[in-house]
């Protein structure tokens, strides 16, 4: 019983985006060179998406719950007013 679709090196070489497309699908592939197995091409599980760190849970640590008296705003008008 055959589980995996079969190509030669010539299939590789001239019509790799049918190749590509299986291996997109999830399809197991072989390469053949000569009627002799050389490789198995295997599609790449895609990896979890990373986790962002809590910035709001960071900024409350450092800074609890105080306010400034100075809007962010404000800073900015000021530091392009300077130069």
């Amino acid at each position: 019983m055959r589980h995996m679709k079969r190509v030669s090196v010539q299939d590789l070489r001239y019509r790799f985006s049918e190749v590509e497309r299986l291996l997109e699908k999830g399809e197991k592939i072989e390469s053949t060179k000569r009627k002799r197995v050389i490789a198995h091409l295997l599609p790449v599980t895609p990896a979890p998406p990373k986790a962002l760190p809590d910035f709001l849970g960071r900024l409350r640590k450092i800074y609890c719950d105080k306010v400034f008296k100075v809007s962010n705003a404000e800073l900015l008008a000021w530091e392009r007013d300077r130069y």
